[in-house]
């Protein structure tokens, strides 16, 4: 029966797709990918035959034209998103369309970009005594944020912040994030996160959109909010000699 994959391609480096996600993109007939995004030597490793095409200058309707010119054939056919295709992946509508029409799918989670990121910045995203909570979100822009979920009214809380899709608008995004996170709240930029290009700039609130105008970066980029990228923090229960828990007793 013919079944359609969706596949977290990952951030950018071919070797951080899944094992479960490289197997099915090797015995995949058909690939939908998202060729702005994804690393082009992951498609290397499909097989000879393999039919391609390239979402990026794709609508909604001509990608499920494709899924549906491969009903019947008993085709395996993969959509390659880039990332974690949960999020900002626009699956939930490929996925409703596929329900409706009988088609049998399935979805092969990814490394997402803000984790490439904090790995680029060797930081531990919930640090005890800074934030043990972390949101991803996105500046409004074509698409509305629903009222509540604004990066003004998110700051407020001083969570860790990972923000998708907003470096182009860096200077509305630092004036919202200052109205809850004080001016020398750390804040890092994350363009191409995993890529041999990869850059990263450093500064706080006072001076990132500066030090991102003189960078130069307006897109694919990963920022990331919040204490945990400096100052001290609480060492964590779960290594700590005085407590215990199922698995171990404590020297207290």
């Amino acid at each position: 029966m013919m079944k359609v994959y969706f596949v977290g391609a990952g951030p950018g480096d071919p070797d951080l797709i899944t094992v479960k996600g490289k197997s099915v993109l090797e015995r995949a007939d058909i690939v939908v990918y998202a060729g702005s995004l994804i690393n082009g030597r992951l498609l290397e490793s499909c097989k000879e035959g393999c039919e391609f095409h390239d979402s990026a200058a794709l609508n909604l309707d001509e990608v499920t034209a494709v899924y549906a010119a491969a009903k019947g054939t008993g085709k395996t056919v993969v959509r390659l998103h880039s990332g974690e295709p949960s999020i900002y992946g626009a699956i939930k509508e490929q996925i409703d369309w596929l329900v409706a029409n009988g088609i049998e799918y399935a979805i092969v989670p990814g490394v997402s970009s803000f984790a490439a990121a904090a790995a680029a910045l060797s930081a531990e995203l919930t640090l005890p005594g800074i934030s043990q909570t972390v949101v991803i979100t996105r500046m409004a822009g074509r698409t509305p944020v629903p009222q509540g979920q604004e990066i003004h009214a998110l700051a407020e809380h001083k969570p860790t912040m990972c923000i998708f899709l907003s470096v182009q608008m860096i200077d509305s995004l630092v004036g919202e994030l200052k109205q809850g996170y004080p001016n020398d709240t750390p804040v890092a930029v994350v363009e191409k996160a995993s890529w041999p290009d990869e850059r990263v700039i450093k500064g706080t609130l006072a001076d990132i959109t500066s030090k991102v105008g003189e960078a130069g970066i307006t897109k694919t980029a990963m920022i990331i909010v919040g204490g945990v990228l400096a100052g001290e923090y609480e060492r964590s229960k779960l290594y700590d000699p005085a407590f215990s828990h199922e698995y171990r007793v404590s020297e207290g």
